[in-house]
């Protein structure tokens, strides 16, 4: 029997929802193969022989899951959320029991360690922890890898056109200085954290910082942007940048690197007051039914062969150090994938905060994206 995807490949931004349902989508891929939906709900998920996946779309393509089939002969059936939050409230729900391989954020796999819901690796059971940058063999966010593997990282910055924007964006005090000229030809992510993070930024702040003084003064400088946005939109932009309709789009370093390939005047710039490094992860929840399959998952994809393929065909940027070695120079020294370490001085990860912070961020956001 083929193995089994819901995923699209190709196209598709890091954060982007694939509008589907669970209930259609699943008896469609799975009755090709004589499963029923009641088969997956009660009978599937415990299958040694069924990995189901949780993870953002575009992170699966049709090579990628037929080739680990090739090799283990297990099937692999990608669900995708569209945020770290939608995930997180999933899983509260119950739904942990369903997945055997998840892929949270770093600050959200942080979160959903305190929370008990991802267990410890078994490193005895992991093949190429070793090829790993140093910088991710033990990360901030996840000292010494006990709870996850480092999949892709990037930073957040400006996409921009080359043929309507000059001079070209430096740092995001760029926005402010040239709205007029970008009033209604800009976009900035639909994220509270990153959005408020870059005006913390502008403003000499931490992309982290719980002092409400601080939180109030970037929500005020926001505010002064919102009548130059655009929209705040995290995918929709693409389009709209390549025919020069948009100058300027807050984005994942990933997705401008995908569309740099369709159009050679789209440029990326890494702010250089600083930004934030984000890092997906691979992690095993504590209740996953097919902890095996998972393993297998995971050695797969610390493959250095398996890892370079997936940079060169999704636009992710490996943390692997024998993966990086087997990509072709242009690739190597793509600086938009990977910057150099100079250019990441001030950024940073972001991190989890106090609920109670959390509470005027959302507050502040709603009363920003709501004027």
């Amino acid at each position: 029997m083929p193995p089994i995807r819901r995923s699209r490949p190709g196209g598709l931004s890091r954060r982007q929802f694939l509008n589907a349902s669970l209930g259609a989508a699943s008896g469609a891929a799975l009755s090709s193969c004589g499963w029923t939906l009641a088969n997956v709900q009660t009978t599937v998920r415990t299958d040694p022989g069924v990995l189901y996946i949780y993870t953002w779309a575009g992170y699966t393509d049709d090579e990628l899951i037929d080739n680990f089939y090739k090799e283990t002969g297990v099937r692999v059936i990608a669900d995708v959320f569209s945020s770290n939050e939608e995930m997180l409230a999933k899983l509260q729900a119950g739904a942990g029991g369903a997945y055997s391989v998840i892929y949270p954020s770093d600050y959200m796999l942080q979160k959903m360690v305190g929370l008990g819901l991802v267990q410890e690796l078994d490193r005895a059971r992991l093949i190429g922890l070793d090829l790993l940058f140093d910088k991710f063999a033990s990360p901030i966010y996840d000292p010494d890898n006990i709870h996850s593997l480092p999949l892709s990282w990037g930073t957040t910055g400006l996409v921009y056109n080359t043929t309507v924007l000059e001079p070209a964006p430096e740092d995001w005090d760029y926005l402010w200085n040239n709205r007029s000229d970008l009033t209604r030809r800009m976009t900035l992510l639909s994220d509270t954290r990153e959005v408020m993070g870059a005006s913390l930024k502008s403003l000499g702040y931490s992309y982290n910082t719980t002092n409400p003084d601080e939180i109030e003064q970037a929500y005020e400088k926001l505010l002064d942007l919102k009548p130059s946005i655009a929209a705040f939109d995290t995918d929709s932009w693409r389009s709209q940048i390549l025919t020069g309709d948009l100058k300027v789009a807050m984005c994942y370093s990933a997705d401008a690197n995908e569309i740099a390939k369709q159009d050679a005047n789209i440029a990326y710039t890494l702010p250089s007051s600083g930004s934030s490094i984000w890092t997906d992860t691979l992690a095993i929840p504590n209740t996953a039914p097919n902890p095996d399959a998972a393993y297998a998952w995971l050695n797969y994809m610390l493959q250095p062969e398996v890892a370079a393929r997936i940079c060169q065909r999704l636009s992710f940027a490996t943390p692997n150090q024998a993966a990086f070695e087997l990509l072709p120079p242009d690739v190597q020294e793509n600086v938009s994938l990977f910057p150099p370490e100079s250019a990441l001085d001030k950024s940073e990860n972001l991190t989890p905060i106090p609920t109670d912070v959390e509470e005027l961020y959302d507050r502040l956001w709603t009363k920003l994206t709501s004027v």
